[in-house]
């Protein structure tokens, strides 16, 4: 059976909003609806519970971010397979069934994604997960339709057959619940961000697929919990990004990248002290001294399993295309 699981802390609004629309969509006998909640108090237990009643509720109790309320909630429930959902997306009619399809019928599947559009451009992909990740030869998160800032419109250009990727997003991720469990869930040192993107990888270097789909389509609106630009995003996003590069790559390798994100990751200080921004011009150097104190806990990885690739789409072509 299929649990697909919602996370929600002080999210009343989105709930409201989004909710219904996937108790519509999410029903059937090889398939519940679950909201885990991370200790609100804003009355939104009491409101799915009187509106939303055929929703199973799971209360863990306080806020244990993204990774721990996942991992929390997934280890109180019997379930085949899970769909870790944003409380920010909006499902689409039938959007779970090619999901379960396909990882029923290829059991070298560990995780896959829908393709994820834009809620408030809908024409287009969404920022963070789009038709699939990968990351670059730094180890910087890209993904088909969308390369930096340039996000791509979606014109079918990536439907087709499913696509093998390095990452699928936290937005709407499926994963094989053993799978999840064999490598160990998500890392709860993260907190939040990127943590999809290291469990993907360390799926992989167990031998599974990460796959993404075009048949399934999602839309996110992106940036509910935290918006661009965000000091505590910056943070987050720099220190985890270099954990996931010292955890998941061979120690030379890890080092010479390391050394190369480094000397990026000061430019972009720089440009944030150039604009005055010192909130985050701070977050890049807290992001660093904490990856130095946290990387302790880790090792390096054993073999060199992790693809980082090129990319090859020159942006100007890239604007071109959006």
């Amino acid at each position: 059976m299929l649990g697909v699981i919602i996370l929600n802390w002080n999210g009343l609004g989105l709930l409201k909003e989004f909710l219904p629309i996937a108790s519509r969509f999410t029903r059937g006998e090889e398939v519940e609806l679950v909201v885990a909640d991370n200790g609100s108090t804003d009355d939104s237990v009491a409101w799915i519970r009187k509106e939303c009643p055929e929703v199973r509720v799971i209360e863990l109790g306080s806020n244990l971010g993204f990774a721990g309320g996942y991992n929390a909630a997934i280890s109180q429930c019997d379930y085949e397979y899970v769909v870790l959902l944003n409380s920010d997306v909006e499902v689409t009619e039938g959007w779970w069934q090619p999901l379960l399809a396909y990882i029923k019928e290829h059991p070298e599947v560990g995780a896959l994604q829908p393709k994820i559009r834009s809620y408030h451009d809908r024409s287009k992909f969404e920022y963070a997960g789009a038709a699939g990740g990968y990351l670059d030869c730094l180890g910087y998160p890209y993904c088909r339709g969308r390369i930096l800032e340039n996000v791509e419109t979606d014109h079918g250009q990536y439907d087709g057959e499913p696509t093998e990727v390095t990452w699928a997003s936290g937005a709407a991720l499926m994963v094989r619940t053993d799978a999840y469990r064999e490598v160990g869930g998500l890392d709860e040192a993260f907190f939040a961000h990127m943590e999809e993107i290291d469990l993907c990888c360390r799926m992989i270097a167990k031998g599974y697929k990460v796959m993404a789909l075009s048949d399934s389509l999602v839309y996110h609106v992106g940036g509910a919990s935290l918006a661009q630009g965000n000091p505590q995003k910056t943070y987050l996003n720099f220190r985890n990004n270099l954990l996931l590069l010292h955890k998941n790559l061979p120690k030379n390798r890890a080092r010479k990248i390391l050394f190369l994100r480094r000397l990026m990751d000061t430019a972009a200080w720089g440009m944030f002290i150039l604009k005055r921004d010192w909130r985050n011009a701070s977050a890049v150097l807290k992001a660093h001294r904490d990856f130095r104190r946290m990387r302790k806990k880790y090792s390096f990885a054993t073999s060199d399993y992790l693809p980082l690739k090129k990319i090859l789409i020159p942006l100007k072509k890239l604007r071109m295309k959006t």
